[in-house]
């Protein structure tokens, strides 16, 4: 299993798809119906293979592993890839919902679906190979790379308001993304080197850690997106078609998280250090205020879509607290999240193929014909509101306790968004769901075909299985995680001798 370069073969496996797309006719039912057979082989397969990845790691060895480096561009900038625990388990999710984005785009994409489906296998590409690369100028390439096909998406098969909501998304999170690309530059110059490995050994000086956490948080908190660079996320998600939101909730947003652990917290630990109070006030403001903002919303997606603003609200806040729960919990939210949120708006992408509108106002009753969605649906909100027995339940739990270990204020405050989210998510239940069915409209809705059944169904085990038995993920995680926070804290301490022994 060594020799074969399987996070090369899981990363771009799905270009070999949208290869076959380009030469595929998309005249007439069949050609459609080709169309999305091989999108939907593509992504099963590549996922298959992903899992290989899982199978051959080990959970007891903290560094990277299933490394592969070739020379690149001839300025010490090579082609980098490895996994270590935080980061195989996203590579895993983004070839998990994959195929999930696939089936669900089955019916609802009229126009330029060869198009669409090759977007949405480019974007896996450069979604897995965030993830896997360990050169930053390689993680900066991929990391960029994301914003093209999901701007096609969005401004192409959107709703009416997308050109705007697809400009608004690209200009944010380029705006952020320039600062980091200069950050990469000084990180070169003081370093002599790109290597991801080499760079989390080298020591930059503390008045530069600053400016390089600074610009590295730029780029990371508009993709999280954190308060208040988030206005871009309900614009985009509303607008966006279904697997376009599945794709953004699920993968797109963890990228961020995924960079401040890879980068921030590992790279600059003093400048994090330093700036822990601020992103702790940030994070407790997302919670508190999107989840008011929430309460207040007309569209089912919009709901979804600042209830997501909270919930990153706690991986950040976990981030930073910088212990072993801390972490483990934010890793772990965001993984539950990538599940849970893309079920949610696989749930609204359900009721939206039926009835063509997001208003809540527009529902009401479904349980009376729809009892197998009312269930579906009820476990994601349950999972959503952070209930004990769902996945969503012990991420919150973990960066609560964490963040309690370092400041009791933060946590507390935090603490209230786990009440405020349970009014929004139940609140939108009960108008969507309960009630007597009396519109018109919604009598004639029939319950889940057997293609959604397939969609939602696996997503509902998924979510009580690791709400119950959440081992698979911290095994995976735990030695990477104890590996960072142990190079934190020694990291602190030298600095505080030096300061010493400086005086």
């Amino acid at each position: 299993m060594t020799d074969w370069p399987i996070l090369s073969t899981v990363t771009f496996l799905p270009l070999v798809g949208a290869l076959l797309l380009l030469f595929t006719r998309e005249e007439g039912a069949h050609g459609r119906r080709n169309i999305l057979n091989i999108s939907l082989f593509t992504t099963v397969i590549t996922f298959i293979v992903s899992l290989f990845i899982w199978i051959g790691f080990d959970n007891s060895n903290p560094g990277f592993q299933m490394i592969e480096k070739h020379a690149w561009l001839g300025t010490g900038i090579s082609y980098h890839l490895g996994v270590d625990g935080i980061s195989m388990l996203f590579v895993i999710l983004t070839t998990f919902l994959m195929p999930f984005c696939v089936l669900a785009s089955w019916d609802s994409v009229g126009k330029r679906l060869k198009q669409y489906m090759i977007a949405f296998l480019l974007l896996e590409v450069v979604m897995t190979g965030v993830f896997v690369a360990l050169d930053v100028v390689l993680f900066y390439v991929f990391f960029e790379a994301t914003l093209i096909p999901m701007f096609v998406i969005i401004g192409v098969w959107g709703g009416k308001d997308r050109v705007y909501a697809s400009y608004k998304f690209f200009l944010y999170t380029l705006a952020g993304s320039v600062l980091m690309m200069l950050a990469i530059m000084a990180m070169y110059w003081q370093a002599g080197t790109t290597d991801i490995t080499e760079l989390l050994k080298f020591g930059f000086p503390a008045g530069m850690q600053t400016w390089l956490w600074l610009a590295c948080f730029a780029a990371f908190s508009v993709k999280m997106p954190m308060w208040p660079v988030h206005t871009w996320l309900p614009d985009a998600h509303v607008q966006a078609p279904t697997a376009g939101s599945v794709i953004l909730a699920g993968v797109m947003l963890k990228l961020g998280g995924y960079g401040m652990i890879r980068l921030s917290l590992q790279m600059f630990p003093l400048a994090s250090e330093y700036f822990a109070p601020m992103v702790f006030a940030l994070s407790v403001i997302a919670i508190i205020y999107t989840s008011l903002v929430a309460m207040m919303q007309e569209d089912i997606k919009k709901l979804i879509a600042y209830s997501s603003v909270a919930h990153m609200g706690y991986v950040t806040m976990g981030i930073f607290a910088a212990n072993t729960q801390g972490l483990q919990g934010a890793i772990f939210q965001m993984l539950s999240h990538g599940i849970v949120s893309g079920a949610l708006f696989l749930c609204v992408g359900v009721v939206y193929d039926r009835l063509h509108t997001r208003d809540i106002a527009a529902y009401g009753g479904l349980v009376n014909n729809m009892p197998k969605y009312a269930v579906a649906f009820m476990v994601f909100t349950m999972a959503n509101v952070g209930l004990p027995g769902t996945s969503g339940f012990i991420g919150e739990f973990l960066t609560i306790i964490g963040v309690f270990r370092v400041n009791t204020w933060v946590a507390l405050f935090a603490a209230t968004g786990v009440i405020l989210s349970a009014s929004y998510a139940l609140w939108l239940y009960r108008r969507v769901i309960f009630g007597a069915l009396d519109k018109e409209s919604l009598k004639a809705m029939l319950d889940l075909s057997g293609r959604e059944k397939l969609i939602l169904y696996p997503l509902v085990v998924l979510t009580i299985f690791f709400g119950v038995y959440p081992a698979p993920v911290f095994d995976a995680t735990a030695a990477s995680v104890d590996l960072v926070v142990n190079n934190y804290s020694a990291a602190l301490a030298a600095a505080k001798n030096l300061a010493l022994n400086v005086h």
